[in-house]
Formats: C-alpha cells, structure tokens, sequence
C-alpha cells in the first residue's frame, strides 16, 4: 500500500516519505472529521477562507486552530470511499501537516450508527469465531498500512456509535453483551499488536444520557470488555444546549469515577445557519471538557464541518454555501 498512497499524492517517481513529524501527544484535541473529504474534492468542491482565498481544507482547519483529524473506516463500501486506499491518502495529508489522528473503524460497509450496525456483506455469513477473526485481521490490515507509511494515530475507535453493540445480530449488545465484549476486544487486541500505545476508544452516542453509558460500560465490564477512553456524541438543538452541555459533562465527569476511563467527545455538530449559536455551544463545552479533573477529557471533535449543505444536504456542517467556514469554528482558535 506504501506505493499507493506515495502515487496518489505525488506521482510513482515520488520519492519516500520522510521520518514522520514529532506529533504534540499532550493537550487538548481540537478536530473534524473530514471524511467526505476527498469524495468532495473529486466532484469539484472548493474550499475558502474568510477573505474568499482558495485553501485546502484541512490546511484551513489547521489555520483555524485545529490540531487533529478523525476518519472513518468502511470495510468494503460500494462507491470506494473510506475503504483503506481512501483513508491512506487522507492520512498522509494530515501527517504531512502535523495534525494528530483519530482512526474511526465502522466495522460495515456502510455507516453504523445508533440505528444500524449492518456487518459487512462479505462477513454476512461467518460464524462468531471467525467474525471475531476477520475483525481482528480487517483492523490490524488498515493500520499496518498506515504504519507501513510512517502514520501513526493516536486514538482508535473499535466501533461507531456503539450504544447498542455493533456487527447485528451477533454483538448487539441488548441481545448478548457478552458476544459485544468479545468482538469489542477482538479489535482492541488488534489495535494494541500494530500499535500498543493507541489509545482505544468505545465511543457511544447521546453523551447527555448517563444512563445508557452506565448501562454499556458496565456490561462491558462485567463481561471483560476492554477500553482506555470513553468516546461521545452530543447533537443538541439551538435551544438546549446549555442543559445538554451541562448533562455531558456530569457524564464525562461520572465515566472517570466510575470506571477510571478517560473521556473525548468524538462528535459534535449544530445548525451551520446557526453559526453564532453554535459558537456558543463549543466554546462551552469545550470549557466544561477542559474543567475535567487531570485533563483526563482528551479532546473534541466536529463532525464534518466541511460538508456544507449544498453538496451534501447535511444541515449539521460548519461551512457556508460558499465553501467558507462560518463563525462556529472560532470556538477552536
């Protein structure tokens, strides 16, 4: 895969990549995910700062204060965006800025969410043993090949969204914590092989809600679940994120005693024609993050902010029609 990504980022003639940059491993992430990225790029999207001057976006996130990039991993998606060639090329660019990385394994062709954790169609008919096999061998392959190009991340999340398991029917959690447990630490296992000081991330939505994550972790726990930081999503409206805000942060603050766990918000997103709104609600809660005792809160991410409306349709970005960053992403500065 070396010659994959040195050709999608400069031709076969490039010549090999450098000894990768010191990465700042201590304080307070600030980051997106930019996974669309290069999909965009493909279909001709442009990308602006706030005098109208073309910028490549992750350049422009960096300028804007940022300092880590998370992507998503899709086993075998049908249009071949963030399969393991994709996520290599917009690996590199991040490394090649600095920037710190958080990999995102969906284990799914597609997304997996709250709503849906659909295995992978060629896993589709393995039996428990060899699915707790190919998800062992499907994470140690994506990061071999970027540890193969010098990448190294940071985070890894075994799962995306995981509040009810992952890889249905066989490790929804409601049904057989015990099966989530082991598929859990199948990849958690794989992780730590190809790169031991990863910290692995079960990352979970509604990071208001206490007691879904009181339910989760603790039947993770009590089945030998493995884990080093509890990821959240938090998605509040206009009109009640100060009390969501509040509610996360006393979860954030609940995970750490009561599991010994770092914490991260892995995602987060508001209205992009809310932008002052917005603002507002990341300045707080990256506040409150920040008051976590020990900095044991590493950090917070915006889902997607580049994704703006008119390509994508998601009303959730941080990015206006015209490709430019609206006022939100001030918070990150």
């Amino acid at each position: 895969m070396a010659f994959f990504v040195l050709a999608a980022c400069g031709g076969a003639d490039s010549p090999q990549p450098p000894e990768p940059p010191v990465y700042d491993m201590t304080g307070f992430a600030g980051g997106a995910d930019v996974s669309w990225l290069t999909q965009m790029e493909k279909e001709g999207c442009k990308f602006y700062n706030r005098n109208g001057a073309g910028t490549e976006c992750m350049t422009l996130l960096r300028d804007l204060g940022m300092n880590a990039i998370r992507l998503r991993v899709w086993v075998n998606p049908a249009d071949g965006w963030c399969n393991k060639s994709d996520v290599l090329v917009k690996a590199w660019r991040a490394r090649n800025l600095n920037m710190r990385l958080m990999i995102d394994f969906h284990y799914s062709d597609t997304w997996a969410d709250p709503g849906k954790q659909t295995k992978p169609a060629a896993w589709a008919t393995l039996d428990f043993e060899a699915l707790k096999n190919v998800v062992a061998t499907h994470t140690k392959d994506v990061l071999t090949a970027l540890k193969d190009n010098g990448i190294t991340p940071e985070w890894v999340q075994t799962g995306n969204e995981t509040g009810d398991g992952m890889l249905w029917e066989d490790g929804r959690a409601s049904k057989n914590m015990k099966n989530y447990a082991e598929l859990n630490n199948a990849a958690y296992n794989a992780v730590k092989e190809v790169f031991p000081d990863a910290k692995v991330i079960v990352h979970v939505q509604n990071g208001n809600d206490n007691s879904l994550f009181r339910w989760l972790f603790d039947g993770l726990k009590n089945n030998g679940g493995k884990w080093d930081v509890i990821g959240m999503s938090l998605y509040p409206g206009v009109n009640n994120w100060q009390s969501m805000n509040g509610q996360c942060l006393s979860n954030m603050n609940d995970m750490i005693g009561r599991y010994g766990s770092e914490v991260m918000i892995c995602e987060v997103g508001m209205p992009w024609d809310a932008a002052e709104t917005c603002k507002a609600f990341l300045s707080d809660l990256m506040a409150k993050a920040k008051t976590v005792p020990d900095g044991k809160c590493l950090g917070l991410f915006y889902w997607e902010p580049e994704g703006y409306v008119n390509w994508s349709g998601y009303t959730l970005s941080a990015f206006d029609n015209t490709g430019r960053p609206t006022v939100a992403l001030d918070a990150f500065k």
